[in-house]
């Protein structure tokens, strides 16, 4: 059983929301990737995202974009990201790291290099934002046969016959975008993401984890009634471009913030229906 796998049954077992932050390697500064990524565990996070830093981050508003830039200004690289999740790995055995980002610099190293490097450091799954499923015949079996789960995105556009697709060839977990546009943006419809959730678990079994919109408690526990997970980034990375200046007490902001969240999803009843009432609706503070 792998680190996902084993997290989300320890969690439906336990009756508990997965709670996965996202943050960007390398920002403010690669030497504080590491303490951030422990800082987030001590906050709650039971999945971590760690973002790989690229210069076309199409996908994502500009709080993450300007990660990006920051990231990449320091020269933060896949392998460096790698030796990162080595680093955090001496002392996290079990937190679960998943290494988000685009296709070109795995192309860079080669999917097979990146993948031995990648299971060597400790990584348990790659979400390639811009490796459609119908390309993915080339990365997925080498993803598979180093023990890598590949996570694949679902947004509200997705027809149903492609969400069929994708949760063929998913494993781990899935990723409902829960909004049309980029990451950040700040209306989320929790009605709708039940519905299309609904829809989702008639293709699959795989648990379902919900991002971008998700900026603090209330919207957190507006999409753990309904999800198996919860998705922070834009949150988090705002608050280190807050406090990029003030890098040593970043570790303690973050704690905080995830401790919040934790807390908000911890708050949920054990067990309930999938689905809330159709108008509610959430508006995340900006």
């Amino acid at each position: 059983m792998s680190r996902i796998e084993k997290t989300f049954a320890d969690l439906k077992a336990a009756g508990r929301k997965a709670l996965i932050p996202y943050i960007t390697a390398g920002d403010p500064h690669p030497d504080h990737t590491v303490a951030l990524m422990h800082a987030l565990v001590r906050g709650g996070a039971d999945i971590i995202e760690l973002g790989v830093p690229f210069s076309d981050p199409m996908a994502d508003g500009p709080t993450i974009q300007l990660a990006c830039e920051r990231a990449l200004q320091h020269g933060t690289g896949l392998w460096q990201i790698l030796d990162m999740v080595a680093e955090f790995r001496r002392t996290d055995a079990d937190t679960p790291v998943v290494l988000m980002g685009y296709l070109n610099p795995i192309e860079m190293l080669g999917v097979e290099a990146f993948a031995v490097r990648a299971e060597q450091s400790g990584v348990d799954g790659v979400l390639i934002v811009d490796l459609t499923v119908e390309e993915a015949d080339g990365y997925l079996p080498v993803l598979r046969r180093y023990g890598l789960d590949s996570i694949f995105l679902l947004a509200p556009t997705s027809p149903e016959a492609r969400v069929a697709a994708v949760a063929r060839q998913a494993s781990g977990y899935l990723y409902y975008v829960s909004l049309k546009g980029v990451t950040g943006a700040a209306t989320l419809d929790i009605a709708s993401v039940a519905r299309q959730l609904d829809m989702i678990r008639r293709h699959t079994a795989l648990p379902l984890a919900v991002g971008f919109g998700i900026r603090d408690a209330a919207s957190a526990k507006a999409v753990g009634q309904v999800a198996d997970g919860v998705i922070v980034g834009s949150a988090l990375v705002a608050e280190i471009e807050r406090g990029q200046d003030r890098a040593e007490s970043l570790p303690g902001v973050l704690q905080e913030k995830l401790a919040n969240l934790r807390e908000a999803l911890d708050s949920l009843p054990p067990t309930h229906a999938n689905g809330i009432q159709a108008n509610i609706s959430v508006s995340p503070k900006a």
